[in-house]
This record gives C-alpha cells, structure tokens and sequence, in this order.
C-alpha cells in the first residue's frame, strides 16, 4: 500500500513536469534570443578582433596615402611626399608586420593614394575602369611593402626601402602594356628643392631622393623614441641605427647643393641663340568625349585663334614668332587626305609668317573600315609648301588610343569599342621647323623618360608637348604640366605645352613657367626663348642611374632571403646538436 501511493504521488509531479516544461521553455526562449548577439553583431564583433589590434596601422596606411596624393598637382603641397613615407615605413617597420601584413598595409596605401589621384579617367569611362586602374597600381605599391618587410632586418634600412620603392616604381613604368608611370613621386617635387636633382639623375632619381628623405626620417623619429623610452640595448643600437639616414639626408642635401646653382643659371640663360614660339590653345565647343565629334570646330577655333596671333603681331602687340606650336588632335580632319582642312591650316600659316606644327590623325597603312589604323601625328606645315616633316607618336595609350586584346576587353565593357586604333610610330621624336630641331613628346609621351631623352640625344634643342585633355578635367591638366616641368629641368630645355583646352606653358630650363593659360579658353601664348644645346648627366646616363637604383633594391631583397636562408639553416644545426627539434625550440 505505501508503494502504490509513492507511485501514485510520483505520476503526478511526472505528469506536472510534461506540462509546465514547455511553458518555462516557451518563457525563457525568448529572453534567451535577446540575449544572443544577432549575426550582424557578430561578424562586427569578430572584424573589430581582428581589426582593433591593427587600427594603428591601417590609419597610418590609409592617411600616408592621402599625404602622398596631396603632394601632387592640383593640390600641389609637395613637403607632404616626406612625411607620407615616413608614415608608411612607420608601419612596415613595425615587428608586427608579416610579409603578408606589408603587402597588404602597402596596398592599402595605394589604394588611398591612387582613388583621389585618378578621378579624371571615371569622367571619360565610368567608375569601374577607375576603381580597376587605382587597384592595380596599388599592387605596385603592396610589392613595395612585402619587399620592405624582407630587408627591414639590414642595418640602414631606410636606404633599402627606398631601392625596394625604385624597383615597384620601375615595374609600374613597364608593365602592364608598356606601363603607367603617372603616380611616381617624382612628378609630385615640380615646386620642390628636389626637382633639381632631375638634372643629375632625371625622374627616378628625384623619386628615390625624396622617399630617402621620408624613410630616413622615420629612421631617425623611430631611434629617438627609442632613446627617449631607455631601452636598455639603446647604447648598442642607437649609432649606427641613426649614421646611415643622417648620412643619407646629408647627402641628398648635397646633391641638392650641387645640382641646384646650375639649374639655377639654366634658367636666367646665358650666350644661347634665342628664338620666338608660340603656343595656341584653341579650345573646344564642349569637354567630354564628344568633342570627336566636332571635328570642323575645333580646327577652326585653332585657325581663328592663330588669326588673332597675327593680327596682335600686325598691331605690335605681340612679336611674330617663327614657329607655332598647336596642340595634338587640333585638327582631327586629315589635312592631307581632306584639301578644305589644308586650305585652313595654310591659310593660317600665311597670316602668321611661320610653320605651325600641327597635331593630326592620319590613316596608316592597312585602313579598313572594320579596323581603322591610324597615327596620332604631328606634322610640320608650312604656309607655301604644305606639309613637311612629322612625328607620329611612339607611345600610344593603352584602353583610350588603342585596345589590347581587343576580342577580349570588348566583352567586358561596352566602353571597349571607345577606343582607337591608333599604331606607334617610329623615329626619335624629332621635327625641324625654321631651322629649329625640336624634340615632339605628344601627350602621353611625356610621362615616360625615354621619350624627351631620344629626342634631346637626337639634337632637340627645345621640347613641344603638343596635348589633348578635352576629355578629362583641368586636375589631370595640371598633373601632366607637371611631367613637363620635370622634363624641362631634366634635360636642360625650354618645354612648350600646347593644349586644346589647357593647361598651355612656356618652362624654362630650372622648371618656371614663364607663361601660362587657364583651362577650358581660347588664348595664345608668344614669348622668346633660347635654344639649349648642352646635355646634362641626366640625359646621358638617366637610364644607368636608374638601372642601379633599381640593382640596389634589388640586391638588398637576395642578401636578405639569403641572411634568413643562413639564419635557418644555424639554428637547425644547432637544434641537432643540442638533441632538440625545431619543434622543441618553438616550445621553448
């Protein structure tokens, strides 16, 4: 009988169990899930882990970037290229950077540095291309960072980074499809004390000097901290931590020193023969990709424009100059194959007395409706006898003047089939208008080293950069002014940028503009200047130079493989010896 009521009194609580327990589950399933993080929390909570330790760095990265960019035109703050560097081997110096971290802080920098630089081309083809273009060059910059995370360990550090920074720098001036060598940091000093280290050792010179400046810097910054917290190894370690970038600013001071009274006197001239030139800007109906199609007004605003030059030269007003210089796609028609165009670029060159170099599309050999093959040209035309001598453009730009792999890149885009079929010419860039040789660097031709260089061996002795940014906007503008006053001081030359819709400049040797228009307006620019013939070290040994720039860079990355290679292979034999596995010493 008490074992039956025990097992009547238990059924009961049994039963009262089945039934509440779903209740209280019901009750606390609620409270439960709003306890619990949802998802989005989570994956925030799990990127701040990996990202909070970092913070430091990828700020650093990010505004070292943004620094660099600012040192370019049209913003033109060139001293923040230092600082930017300084920044950046900040963090790749770091002992928690890995390889893997350097590339990517590295590219990050990129990334922050080529967005803003490059908002010009999305104007001309979408977003897309930009954001592609800006990337790309940014793996330029992530091989920078993983090469400086290998030699960071070699005494004097900072001398190897700037060689890693040449051989990034190198590469993205050849490949791919011949290379895009905008963002070298160069072309960020044209106001700078450095640019007369151009003189010297051309564009990769000023480059490597000023990223010398910036991570010995940083070098510096980084052993005084050092010093100041009393580290105890500081004693040991301070001296030659801080000898060689004191050393390397001290010679970059002296180079400067050295370099700068002859570009100096370049610039207030000398016994030189002088001559007047003129550059027209004619300016075009509309910016944009339309302005193709307004071939008839373009030409007719440079021919009209070249009237007033003349009628300012009848008036007094203006000294007749014995070559014009027009800008390149002035006149879109082919002279040659179109006698009405002729007729009006002659009949401009009668009223003004001089030869106009013309900027020209002409048909090249195997023209086919389907692919219509042409040379971006110019050509020297004469008022009597028509067109003379002409330079048809080495380099072509890659996605804008020609297609590589047109089948292919025509199924990605539909701004593919935008592009032209323009084929590079040959020869060394040099025209002869009144008995002047001038070295032709079209456009984009300017921005590469050997252009301006071939022509000055060959003989020029004043640079034209005849140029067309109707589809871009005046920043890109004064960016590529920029090229020119590099050029200009590298080479020892008067450089005349003509512009369709600007930025038109007369340079002088030392990097002044003399003169110069505002973008997007019909205007002229006619002055005297002198005929260089000297060359510089620059000229004659530019690309040695940076051969070895790039060999030191170079060299620095094989010691360091090989130092760890050494360094791996001693403490393996010395595990054997002492009986334990590499394992065992990680243990320990």
């Amino acid at each position: 009988m008490a074992e039956t009521d025990r097992e009547t009194n238990r059924e009961p609580d049994r039963e009262s169990d089945r039934e509440t327990a779903p209740d209280t589950r019901a009750a606390d399933q609620p409270r439960d899930e709003a306890r619990a993080p949802g998802r989005p929390a989570r994956v925030a909570a799990r990127v701040w882990r990996a990202l909070s330790p970092r913070v430091f760095r990828l700020s650093a990265s990010i505004g070292a970037g943004l620094l660099l960019c600012l040192a370019f035109p049209p913003f033109g703050w060139w001293f923040l290229a230092l600082p930017a560097a300084a920044l950046l081997a900040w963090v790749l110096v770091s002992p928690a950077t890995n390889r893997r971290g350097g590339f990517g802080y590295a590219f990050l920098f990129g990334l922050a540095f080529y967005l803003p630089l490059l908002p010009w081309i999305s104007g001309l083809v979408g977003a897309a291309p930009w954001v592609g273009l800006a990337a790309l060059e940014a793996l330029f910059c992530g091989l920078f960072g993983l090469l400086a995370v290998v030699v960071r360990r070699l005494p004097g550090w900072p001398l190897w980074f700037a060689g890693a920074w040449m051989v990034a720098e190198w590469l993205k001036s050849v490949v791919p499809f011949g290379g895009f060598p905008w963002g070298a940091v160069a072309f960020s000093q044209a106001d700078s004390p450095l640019l007369a280290v151009a003189r010297v050792g051309g564009a990769p010179l000023v480059s490597f000097a000023t990223v010398l400046v910036g991570f010995s810097l940083a070098g510096l910054l980084i052993e005084a901290v050092r010093w100041w917290r009393h580290e105890p190894h500081v004693a040991r370690t301070t001296v030659p931590a801080v000898l060689v970038p004191g050393l390397c600013i001290v010679a970059v001071l002296l180079l400067i020193a050295t370099a700068g009274p002859a570009v100096r006197r370049a610039g207030v001239g000398g016994d030189d023969p002088t001559v007047t030139v003129a550059a027209i800007q004619g300016n075009v109906p509309r910016l944009g990709l339309e302005f193709n199609a307004q071939r008839r007004a373009v030409l007719d605003n440079h021919v009209r424009e070249t009237m007033r030059l003349a009628e300012d030269v009848r008036a007094g007003r203006a000294p007749a100059p014995a070559v014009v210089i027009w800008p390149e796609n002035s006149s879109d028609i082919d002279p040659i194959a179109n006698p009405d165009a002729g007729e009006q670029i002659s009949a401009a060159a009668d009223a003004i007395g001089a030869p106009i170099l013309v900027g020209t599309v002409l048909r090249a050999p195997g023209y086919r409706p389907d692919a219509p093959v042409a040379t971006n040209s110019v050509i020297v035309w004469d008022g009597a006898t028509g067109p003379g001598e002409r330079h048809d453009k080495k380099i072509v730009q890659p996605f804008g003047e020609y297609l590589p792999w047109r089948s292919f890149f025509r199924k990605l885009s539909s701004y593919a089939d935008r592009a032209g079929y323009f084929i590079p010419g040959e020869g060394n860039g040099v025209v002869h208008a009144a008995d002047v040789p001038i070295g032709v660097t079209t456009c984009w031709e300017v921005i590469f080293d050997r252009a301006a260089r071939e022509s000055v061996l060959g003989g020029a002795q004043l640079l034209a950069v005849p140029a067309n940014n109707a589809t871009f906007d005046a920043a890109m503008s004064a960016q590529q002014l920029a090229f020119a006053r590099v050029r200009a001081v590298e080479h020892d030359r008067y450089a005349v940028v003509a512009g369709t819709t600007g930025i038109s400049a007369i340079i002088a040797p030392d990097g002044r503009e003399m003169a110069h228009t505002e973008f997007f307006e019909p205007a002229y620019l006619d002055m005297q200047i002198k005929l260089r013939s000297d060359l510089t070290p620059a000229t004659r040994w530019g690309p040695l130079i940076e051969g070895v720039l790039v060999a030191l860079g170079l060299a620095a990355v094989v010691i360091a493989l090989l130092y760890e290679v050494d360094f791996a292979r001693r403490r393996r034999r010395v595990a054997s010896a002492t009986g334990h596995t590499a394992n065992d010493e990680g243990v320990a």
